[in-house]
């Protein structure tokens, strides 16, 4: 219905939301998927989380195969951390308690995302860009990382298992294959573009509905439906500290756009995707509090 009302709207948010999914999503993200399958092709990822083991198996107490699915994340940005997490419960890579303790720490916004998009989008924000350096973004964002490892290990009872699951015959079973997975990359892209489309079109119609009347609240749900335009919103339209407040809980939350991509790649029964907006949303409300207090120290 809201379609058919004001097609013309809903036109112009699509062509944004896909010309920023082209532009910021895709390069930043899709390199580091089709790598991140080759490394785990050639079983070279001792190789890479080898020089942060320290850190992935004695901090976070993850396996080798859990500390690669945590980088995944980390470097590929929503939803592949969770993507890859699902992938490797179903191999046997990884027991289902560590899939679950992954779940609640491994999505979020990668490095160049955050360097490339969020800190150019707050440097725009009046009077914030002296006030707010890279150091403070990033604290707020991953710090929460190692509280949450923490909770999660009590809640669902994990401990770091001294074997791996699965010997390497089963894990090389069926035979590694560049031009299909890229395809799958490819696949995983459109997708999480057909999602910030949509998304980006439902915010744009609850924030000109009647109850988003109040300043803040309008580029808040912006924020929270979708992230890649919801913080240029959000940028454009509330200055200062609070601006940059917004959209370091929208960056860390993930938006529900983000949590339908979650959804889609979680092809495992034992993940919950209750759960994981659950640690989302405690992780949003940490690099809050941990980005006011670097603001206002």
């Amino acid at each position: 219905l809201m379609l058919f009302l004001n097609p013309g709207l809903a036109l112009e948010v699509a062509r944004h939301g896909i010309l920023l999914w082209c532009n910021v999503v895709l390069p930043t993200r899709l390199p580091f998927m089709i790598c991140s399958g080759v490394i785990v092709a050639l079983d070279a990822i001792h190789i890479l989380t080898g020089p942060f083991k320290p850190i992935l198996s004695f901090v976070l107490q993850l396996s080798d195969q859990g500390s690669f699915c945590l980088m995944s994340g980390l470097l590929c940005g929503y939803p592949m951390g969770a993507k890859t997490t699902s992938e490797f419960m179903d191999s046997g890579r990884i027991s289902d308690k560590e899939g679950q303790y992954l779940l609640a720490i491994s999505n979020h916004p990668s490095p160049m995302f955050v360097l490339g998009y969020v800190m150019a989008q707050i440097r725009v924000i009046p009077g914030i860009a002296a006030s707010c350096p890279l150091w403070a973004v990033a604290a707020a964002l991953y710090l929460p990382i190692l509280p949450i490892s923490t909770l999660a290990r009590q809640c669902y009872h994990y401990k770091k298992r001294p074997q791996p699951l699965t010997d390497n015959t089963t894990l090389t079973e069926y035979p590694f294959s560049f031009d299909g997975h890229m395809m799958g990359c490819f696949e995983t892209m459109i997708k999480i573009g057909g999602y910030i489309m949509l998304f980006s079109i439902l915010a744009l119609y609850l924030t000109v509905s009647p109850f988003a009347m109040h300043s803040l609240l309008r580029p808040a749900l912006f924020g929270d439906v979708e992230i890649t335009t919801g913080i240029q919103i959000i940028a454009s339209s509330v200055p200062g500290k609070m601006g940059a407040l917004l959209i370091i809980g929208s960056a860390a939350f993930g938006g529900f756009s983000g949590i339908f991509q979650t959804k889609s790649v979680l092809k495992n029964a034992g993940l919950s995707i209750r759960h994981y907006m659950l640690w989302k949303i405690l992780h949003s409300a940490l690099s809050c509090l941990i980005f006011y207090v670097s603001l206002y120290r």
